[in-house]
């Protein structure tokens, strides 16, 4: 998808969905990368439990390999914003300011939905309204690598959306 640029971030490409399930095994097929930390496949099928899922539990270097080997890049955490938004500004959400019911519902996967969750784990890709740049599942689903570091001591790298065991709006 392609993401129009703002007052500091230049025009970018972002996939329209996670990476999925099946995404992944085909890069570990083909490319014959071996991750540092082996994948423990029991732990993704819980979580994930078809091709059409999303990929998770994967390193930050797994994720970097994957977007090589797919000739991309990981966003930075700016663009990751900016893209989530979907150009909303001075929202609390991708959809907007409300957090409760079914409006959020409709746009992210994430824990304490009163039972109108209908997946107890992650979900599909795709399987909600996209926001108005056409990305699916960035306010929740699945956390999503970025490639800026967390903080100065560069230890960690950023996480972003939320994944389906958070609350939103607590």
């Amino acid at each position: 998808v392609a993401i129009p640029a703002s007052d500091t971030i230049k025009p970018f490409w972002m996939d329209a969905t996670e990476v999925t399930l099946g995404q992944f095994k085909k890069f570990l097929k083909s490319s014959g990368y071996k991750p540092a930390e082996p994948i423990n496949w029991d732990d993704v099928s819980k979580g994930s439990p078809s091709d059409k899922h999303p990929m998770i539990y994967v390193t930050w270097h797994d994720a970097t390999a994957y977007t090589k080997w797919a000739g991309k890049r990981l966003p930075t955490e700016e663009e990751w914003e900016w893209a989530a938004r979907g150009g909303l500004i001075d929202k609390g959400y991708s959809w907007g300011d409300a957090y409760r019911g079914s409006l959020a519902r409709n746009y992210a996967n994430y824990y304490g939905t009163g039972g109108e969750d209908i997946w107890k784990k992650a979900a599909p890709v795709g399987s909600f309204k996209p926001n108005e740049y056409g990305l699916f599942d960035v306010s929740g689903n699945v956390w999503e690598w970025c490639q800026d570091w967390y903080s100065s001591d560069q230890e960690d790298k950023v996480l972003r959306g939320g994944d389906w065991s958070d609350r939103i709006g607590t």
